[in-house]
Protein backbone atom coordinates (compact mmCIF):
# COMPACT_ATOMS: atom_id res chain seq x y z
CA UNK A 1 0.00 0.00 0.00
CA UNK A 2 1.47 3.41 -0.94
CA UNK A 3 2.17 5.69 1.99
CA UNK A 4 -0.30 8.46 2.61
CA UNK A 5 1.03 11.94 1.92
CA UNK A 6 -0.56 15.36 2.17
CA UNK A 7 0.99 18.72 1.26
CA UNK A 8 -0.81 21.81 2.56
CA UNK A 9 -0.17 25.19 0.92
CA UNK A 10 -1.15 28.12 3.16
CA UNK A 11 -2.93 31.29 2.12
CA UNK A 12 -1.65 34.82 1.69
CA UNK A 13 -1.79 37.35 4.55
CA UNK A 14 -2.73 40.93 3.78
CA UNK A 15 0.57 42.42 4.94
CA UNK A 16 4.20 41.63 5.69
CA UNK A 17 3.69 42.05 9.43
CA UNK A 18 2.12 38.61 9.55
CA UNK A 19 4.95 36.07 9.33
CA UNK A 20 3.20 33.01 10.77
CA UNK A 21 1.64 31.16 7.85
CA UNK A 22 1.26 27.75 9.50
CA UNK A 23 -1.91 28.70 11.34
CA UNK A 24 -5.71 28.63 11.31
CA UNK A 25 -6.63 24.93 10.88
CA UNK A 26 -3.27 23.82 9.42
CA UNK A 27 -1.56 22.79 12.72
CA UNK A 28 -4.69 20.93 13.88
CA UNK A 29 -5.02 19.14 10.53
CA UNK A 30 -1.32 18.27 10.46
CA UNK A 31 -1.45 16.75 13.94
CA UNK A 32 -4.58 14.73 13.16
CA UNK A 33 -3.30 13.45 9.81
CA UNK A 34 -0.02 12.36 11.42
CA UNK A 35 -2.07 10.44 14.00
CA UNK A 36 -3.45 8.52 10.97
CA UNK A 37 0.11 7.77 9.72
CA UNK A 38 0.17 10.45 7.04
CA UNK A 39 3.34 12.18 5.95
CA UNK A 40 2.34 15.87 6.10
CA UNK A 41 4.35 18.73 4.64
CA UNK A 42 3.52 22.42 5.01
CA UNK A 43 5.91 24.47 2.85
CA UNK A 44 6.35 28.10 3.88
CA UNK A 45 5.90 30.16 0.75
CA UNK A 46 8.17 33.20 0.33
CA UNK A 47 6.63 36.67 0.78
CA UNK A 48 3.03 35.46 0.47
CA UNK A 49 1.72 38.97 1.21
CA UNK A 50 3.11 39.70 -2.31
CA UNK A 51 2.45 36.35 -4.00
CA UNK A 52 4.89 35.54 -6.78
CA UNK A 53 4.26 32.37 -8.76
CA UNK A 54 7.91 31.67 -9.61
CA UNK A 55 8.97 32.08 -5.96
CA UNK A 56 6.14 29.82 -4.77
CA UNK A 57 7.05 27.27 -7.45
CA UNK A 58 10.74 27.20 -6.45
CA UNK A 59 9.78 26.47 -2.83
CA UNK A 60 7.02 23.98 -3.65
CA UNK A 61 9.17 21.93 -6.00
CA UNK A 62 11.46 21.01 -3.08
CA UNK A 63 8.70 18.51 -2.19
CA UNK A 64 7.83 15.29 -3.99
CA UNK A 65 4.36 15.16 -5.54
CA UNK A 66 3.02 12.03 -7.22
CA UNK A 67 -0.16 10.03 -7.86
CA UNK A 68 -0.39 9.14 -4.15
CA UNK A 69 -0.26 12.76 -2.95
CA UNK A 70 -3.19 14.77 -1.62
CA UNK A 71 -2.75 18.51 -2.18
CA UNK A 72 -4.65 20.98 0.01
CA UNK A 73 -4.62 24.69 -0.71
CA UNK A 74 -6.04 27.56 1.29
CA UNK A 75 -7.07 30.80 -0.43
CA UNK A 76 -4.19 31.95 -2.69
CA UNK A 77 -2.58 28.54 -2.18
CA UNK A 78 -5.40 27.17 -4.34
CA UNK A 79 -4.56 29.51 -7.22
CA UNK A 80 -0.93 28.41 -6.99
CA UNK A 81 -1.71 24.66 -6.91
CA UNK A 82 -4.13 24.75 -9.84
CA UNK A 83 -1.65 26.68 -11.99
CA UNK A 84 1.23 24.39 -10.98
CA UNK A 85 -0.80 21.28 -11.79
CA UNK A 86 -1.65 22.74 -15.21
CA UNK A 87 1.98 23.56 -15.90
CA UNK A 88 3.43 20.25 -14.75
CA UNK A 89 0.54 17.90 -15.65
CA UNK A 90 1.31 15.96 -12.46
CA UNK A 91 -1.12 13.19 -11.49
CA UNK A 92 -2.31 13.32 -7.87
CA UNK A 93 -4.75 11.39 -5.68
CA UNK A 94 -6.85 14.34 -4.52
CA UNK A 95 -6.99 18.13 -4.76
CA UNK A 96 -8.79 20.01 -1.99
CA UNK A 97 -9.34 23.75 -2.36
CA UNK A 98 -10.33 25.54 0.85
CA UNK A 99 -11.81 29.02 0.32
CA UNK A 100 -10.23 29.13 -3.15
CA UNK A 101 -9.17 32.55 -4.38
CA UNK A 102 -8.43 33.65 -7.95
CA UNK A 103 -8.92 37.41 -7.91
CA UNK A 104 -6.03 39.86 -7.60
CA UNK A 105 -6.73 42.45 -4.92
CA UNK A 106 -4.08 44.91 -6.10
CA UNK A 107 -2.81 46.13 -9.45
CA UNK A 108 0.79 45.01 -8.82
CA UNK A 109 2.28 43.11 -11.75
CA UNK A 110 3.27 40.09 -9.64
CA UNK A 111 -0.19 39.76 -8.09
CA UNK A 112 -1.93 40.17 -11.45
CA UNK A 113 0.39 37.51 -12.90
CA UNK A 114 -0.19 35.21 -9.90
CA UNK A 115 -3.97 35.13 -10.23
CA UNK A 116 -4.75 35.96 -13.87
CA UNK A 117 -3.97 32.76 -15.75
CA UNK A 118 -6.22 30.42 -17.72
CA UNK A 119 -7.15 27.30 -15.76
CA UNK A 120 -6.06 24.16 -17.60
CA UNK A 121 -9.26 22.10 -17.58
CA UNK A 122 -7.36 18.93 -18.56
CA UNK A 123 -5.88 18.63 -15.06
CA UNK A 124 -9.24 17.33 -13.81
CA UNK A 125 -8.47 14.10 -15.71
CA UNK A 126 -5.21 13.68 -13.75
CA UNK A 127 -6.74 14.08 -10.28
CA UNK A 128 -8.50 11.21 -8.51
CA UNK A 129 -10.93 13.51 -6.71
CA UNK A 130 -11.50 17.27 -6.50
CA UNK A 131 -13.22 18.89 -3.51
CA UNK A 132 -13.81 22.60 -2.87
CA UNK A 133 -14.79 24.03 0.51
CA UNK A 134 -16.69 27.31 0.71
CA UNK A 135 -18.92 28.94 3.31
CA UNK A 136 -22.31 30.58 3.26
CA UNK A 137 -20.66 33.75 4.59
CA UNK A 138 -17.61 33.83 2.27
CA UNK A 139 -16.79 37.17 0.56
CA UNK A 140 -18.32 37.84 -2.86
CA UNK A 141 -14.88 37.55 -4.53
CA UNK A 142 -14.41 34.21 -2.79
CA UNK A 143 -17.72 32.99 -4.19
CA UNK A 144 -16.71 34.22 -7.66
CA UNK A 145 -13.34 32.47 -7.33
CA UNK A 146 -15.04 29.22 -6.32
CA UNK A 147 -17.27 29.47 -9.39
CA UNK A 148 -14.26 30.01 -11.69
CA UNK A 149 -12.45 26.94 -10.33
CA UNK A 150 -15.56 24.77 -10.26
CA UNK A 151 -16.63 25.66 -13.82
CA UNK A 152 -13.14 24.74 -15.07
CA UNK A 153 -12.45 21.64 -12.97
CA UNK A 154 -15.75 20.28 -11.70
CA UNK A 155 -15.58 18.34 -8.45
CA UNK A 156 -17.57 18.38 -5.25
CA UNK A 157 -18.48 21.64 -3.48
CA UNK A 158 -18.93 21.54 0.29
CA UNK A 159 -20.50 24.67 1.77
CA UNK A 160 -20.32 25.00 5.53
CA UNK A 161 -22.21 27.55 7.58
CA UNK A 162 -20.38 30.35 9.38
CA UNK A 163 -16.82 29.46 8.26
CA UNK A 164 -16.16 32.69 6.30
CA UNK A 165 -12.76 32.50 4.59
CA UNK A 166 -11.70 29.53 6.76
CA UNK A 167 -9.44 31.57 9.01
CA UNK A 168 -9.26 31.15 12.78
CA UNK A 169 -11.07 34.47 13.21
CA UNK A 170 -13.93 33.39 10.94
CA UNK A 171 -14.20 29.81 12.20
CA UNK A 172 -13.60 30.48 15.90
CA UNK A 173 -11.65 27.21 16.14
CA UNK A 174 -8.60 25.46 14.70
CA UNK A 175 -10.58 22.22 14.40
CA UNK A 176 -11.70 21.41 10.86
CA UNK A 177 -13.13 17.88 11.10
CA UNK A 178 -14.95 18.10 7.75
CA UNK A 179 -11.61 18.55 5.97
CA UNK A 180 -9.95 15.78 7.97
CA UNK A 181 -12.81 13.39 7.17
CA UNK A 182 -12.61 14.27 3.48
CA UNK A 183 -8.87 13.55 3.36
CA UNK A 184 -9.30 10.26 5.21
CA UNK A 185 -12.05 9.02 2.84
Amino acid sequence: MPHKKCIIVHGCPADSGDTNFNKHWIPWLTENLRAHDFVVETPLMPTPWQPDYEKFKAEFEKYTVNENTILVGHSCGCAFLVRWLGETQTKIAKLILVAPWKIAETETASEQEFYNYPIDTSIADKIGKIVMFTADDEDADGKTSLKLFHEALGGEIIELSGHGHYTLGDMGTEAFPELLDNILQ
